[in-house]
C-alpha cells in the first residue's frame, strides 16, 4: 500500500490507492478544499490523479506558483468555452499561460470589440457559478485528430497532426466544452474566482506572417480578488508612470519615424543622461577603472573572430564599402576592447586591468518590439572589461557584484534579485573551460551570501554570466546589469600577458554593465520616481520665481548664487500669477520652488516649497544654497525636511 512522503518528512501509509484530492482531505478538510493540483515525485498533476505506489507528494495551492500558473491556464480554457458559447462559429487554437496571465488564439471573420469583451467576461463568470467538474480523458492521436476535425475545430487537428504517431493525448472537458491540454487542470470551474480580460490583439497562426491572421484576447488571473485588485492598481500606476507620456510631459525626449529606434534627447533629458555618466565615470575611477573610447564601424573580419558575425548576425547593421570590405556598426563594445588590449606587450603586473566605455551599440530590432527609451535600437552601454589571471578572477567578481549592489542601493533600488545563467546550447569554448567560469561566478555568490537563482542554459554563447534584476516602486521587476566570464574570446583574439616566469598566458575576461542600456535605465528611473527625481538627479533642480517685476533683479542674483553652487536653476520671470506659476513646475516635477516678494527682497531670504507642496518657510539664501548642494553631494533620495 502507497507511503506517502509529505514536503516536511511526515510520511502517511494508506490502505488502498487514492486520489491526490482524498489525500489532502485526509491531511486536513481545508487542504482539500485548496487544493488546485499536486507535485507527485515533481510532476505536476491532477487532484483527480490516483496514488497508488509511494511517492513524494506535496499539494498545489493558489499560494504557490505552480498553482497560479494552473489558475490561468484553466482561464484560458474558460475564456475558450465562454467564446465558443457567445460565437458558436469560432475556432480556438492555443492559449497559453504568459507572465502574469494568459491568452488564447481564436480563428474568426468577427471582430472582438469592448462590448463583446465585457460580454465573454460575464458568460466566463456564469460558468464559474455553475462549478463544472474538470475532467481529464485521453485519445490516441489519430483518434483525436479525427474527433477535432468532426467538432469543425481545424486549427486544432492541424496541432495534433504535428504530433507523432502513436502517441496518446489528453482532453479536458468542463460542461460543454472540451480541449486538447497536457494540463494539470482546476479540479472544477469554482477554483477560479479572480480574472480579468484585458484586451485584444491580432496575431499569425503559429507566428508565421503568411499564415491566416488571428484575434488573440489577453486575460490576467490570480489565486484571489485581493491579488486581482493590486495588480489592477499596479496597472493604473504604472499607466501613470508611463516615461514616454512623462517624457513629453517633462520635455525630456522624443522619437521620430526618420531615426526609428533612436533616441532625440532634449536639453533637460541631456542633462539626467550626462548626470548618470558622470556618476558612473566617478564611481568607476573610484573603483581602479580607466576610461577608453573605441570606433562605431569595425570590419567583418573581427565580427568573425569574436564570433558574433556567425551568432549574432541578424540583429547586425551592415554596409560595404567601393572595395568591397564589410563593416558592421558595432551590437556590442566588447571586440574593440579585445583590439585595445591587444596593443603593447602586457604583463601580470598589469593585471588586473579594468577598461570602462560608455559605448555607442547599434542593434536590429524588428519595428514591432520598439518601446520608447526602454527597446530602442541605438544606445549607449556602461560596459567595462576586465582583464585578469585566473587566480585573480573570483576575487574581481566579487567586487564587481559589491559595486553593482552599491550603486542601486544609492538610486533606492533595495530589492535585488540575481540570476546566474549557464551555458547555452549554442557555445564556443570546451566543458572544462565552462567549468571553470560557471564555478566562479558562483563561489563569489557563495563566498558574499548572496543569495541567487540558477537558469540552466541561459548563458551568452561565450560564457556565463549574472543577471541583476532590480524591484521598481510599485513591485515590477526590471532586469539591468550583468557580469559575464569569458575565456572563450581571448583565445579567439590570441590574448596574452606574461607572466612572473616569463611565459606566455591568457588572461580572463569579464563583461560588465551596471546600467546595462543607459537609456532603458533612463526610463526604469523615470517610471521607479514617476518623475520626481531626487535632488541630484533632476535635470532642473530649482526654480525662482517673482510676484511681481519688482523683484526681478533679486531674482537673477538668487539664480546667480545658486549656479555658481553648482545647482541647476531656472528664473521664471513669466507675467503670471505665482499660483499658475507654482502649479506649472510643480507638475514639472522641480524639487524646489523658491518664490520671492518684496519682502524676501528686503530680508535677503527666499520662500521655499517643495514640488509635494510642503512649505518649508523662508530661509536665508546662503542656509538653502548649503542645504540643497548638501543633498546634491550626499546623493540624498528625499527632499528636505521642514
Amino acid at each position: 500500500m502507497p507511503v506517502i512522503t509529505l514536503p516536511d518528512g511526515n510520511q502517511r501509509q494508506f490502505d488502498q490507492p487514492l486520489s491526490v484530492q482524498d489525500i489532502a482531505s485526509s491531511i486536513a478538510p481545508s487542504l482539500g478544499k485548496a487544493a488546485l493540483a499536486a507535485k507527485v515525485n515533481g510532476q505536476l498533476v491532477d487532484t483527480s490523479y490516483i496514488v497508488d505506489q509511494d511517492t513524494q507528494l506535496s499539494i498545489v495551492t493558489a499560494k504557490d506558483p505552480e498553482g497560479v500558473d494552473v489558475i490561468r491556464h484553466s482561464t484560458a480554457h474558460l475564456m475558450a468555452q465562454a467564446v465558443k458559447q457567445l460565437f458558436p462559429d469560432v475556432q480556438v487554437t492555443i492559449g497559453p499561460v504568459i507572465d502574469k496571465g494568459f491568452y488564447y488564439d481564436f480563428a474568426t471573420s468577427h471582430p472582438f470589440t469592448p462590448e463583446d469583451l465585457a460580454a465573454i467576461e460575464k458568460r466566463m463568470q456564469d460558468i464559474v457559478r455553475q462549478n463544472l467538474p474538470v475532467e481529464r480523458s485521453t485519445m490516441p492521436r489519430d483518434e483525436a485528430i479525427q474527433f477535432f476535425e468532426n467538432m469543425g475545430e481545424h486549427y486544432k487537428a492541424e496541432i495534433i497532426r504535428d504530433i507523432p504517431a502513436g502517441e496518446t493525448l489528453s482532453l479536458y472537458k468542463q460542461g460543454d466544452f472540451i480541449d486538447l491540454c497536457r494540463g494539470p487542470h482546476v479540479p472544477s470551474t469554482g477554483k477560479i474566482q479572480a480574472f480579468k480580460l484585458m484586451k485584444v490583439a491580432g496575431a499569425y497562426w503559429r507566428g508565421d506572417s503568411k499564415n491566416a491572421m488571428l484575434q488573440r484576447i489577453y486575460g490576467t488571473a490570480w489565486g484571489d480578488k485581493k491579488e486581482l485588485n493590486d495588480y489592477l492598481h499596479m496597472l493604473e500606476e504604472a499607466e501613470k508612470r508611463d516615461h514616454r507620456k512623462l517624457g513629453r510631459q517633462l520635455d525630456l525626449f522624443h522619437f521620430d519615424e526618420n531615426a526609428p529606434g533612436s533616441v532625440f534627447w532634449h536639453p533637460k533629458g541631456w542633462t539626467l543622461f550626462q548626470t548618470l555618466i558622470n556618476y558612473m565615470r566617478k564611481r568607476q575611477e573610484q573603483a581602479g577603472y580607466t576610461e577608453i573610447n573605441t570606433p562605431d564601424v569595425m570590419d567583418r573580419a573581427l565580427w568573425e573572430t569574436s564570433g558574433h558575425w556567425f551568432n549574432y548576425r541578424e540583429n547586425m547593421f551592415t554596409t560595404q564599402t567601393e572595395d568591397e570590405r564589410v563593416f558592421a556598426l558595432k551590437p556590442m563594445n566588447c571586440p574593440g576592447c579585445m583590439l585595445m588590449f591587444a596593443q603593447g606587450l602586457r604583463s601580470y603586473r598589469d593585471l588586473p586591468m579594468r577598461m570602462a566605455e560608455f559605448g555607442k551599440v547599434h542593434r536590429y530590432e524588428p519595428s514591432g518590439a520598439l518601446h520608447g527609451l526602454m527597446r530602442v535600437r541605438h544606445f549607449t552601454q556602461d560596459d567595462a572589461h576586465i582583464f585578469c589571471t585566473e587566480s585573480q578572477m573570483e576575487d574581481e567578481c566579487k567586487k564587481v557584484v559589491g559595486l553593482v549592489l552599491d550603486i542601486y542601493r544609492e538610486f533606492g533600488f533595495d530589492n535585488i534579485i540575481i540570476k546566474l545563467s549557464t551555458r547555452p546550447e549554442n557555445r564556443i569554448g570546451s566543458d572544462e573551460t565552462w567549468d571553470k567560469l560557471e564555478n566562479a561566478l558562483a563561489s563569489a555568490l557563495d563566498n558574499l551570501g548572496m543569495p541567487y537563482t540558477l537558469f540552466p542554459g541561459e548563458g551568452a554563447f561565450y560564457g556565463p554570466k549574472l543577471e541583476f534584476v532590480l524591484r521598481d516602486a510599485i513591485g515590477r521587476d526590471w532586469q539591468c546589469g550583468t557580469l559575464q566570464v569569458d575565456m572563450n574570446l581571448p583565445e579567439r583574439f590570441d590574448l596574452a600577458y606574461i607572466a612572473e616566469d616569463n611565459s606566455r598566458q591568457r588572461p580572463v575576461m569579464l563583461h560588465r554593465a551596471l546600467f546595462g542600456s543607459l537609456e532603458r535605465f533612463v526610463g526604469i528611473l523615470i517610471e521607479h520616481y514617476e518623475g520626481k527625481f531626487p535632488v541630484w538627479l533632476a535635470p532642473v533642480q530649482v526654480a525662482v520665481m517673482n510676484i511681481t517685476d519688482s523683484q526681478a533683479d533679486y531674482v537673477q542674483l538668487v539664480v546667480d548664487q545658486l549656479r555658481n553652487a553648482g545647482i541647476r536653476v531656472i528664473a521664471d520671470l513669466r507675467n503670471e500669477k505665482i499660483g499658475f506659476k507654482i502649479r506649472e513646475r510643480t507638475m514639472q516635477r522641480i524639487p524646489y520652488l523658491l518664490v520671492v516678494g518684496d519682502r524676501e527682497v528686503e530680508t535677503h531670504t527666499v520662500s521655499v516649497r517643495t514640488r509635494s507642496g510642503e512649505e518649508l518657510g523662508s530661509l536665508s539664501l546662503a542656509d538653502i544654497t548649503q542645504r540643497i548642494t548638501q543633498q546634491i553631494t550626499s546623493r540624498t533620495l528625499s527632499l528636505l525636511e521642514d
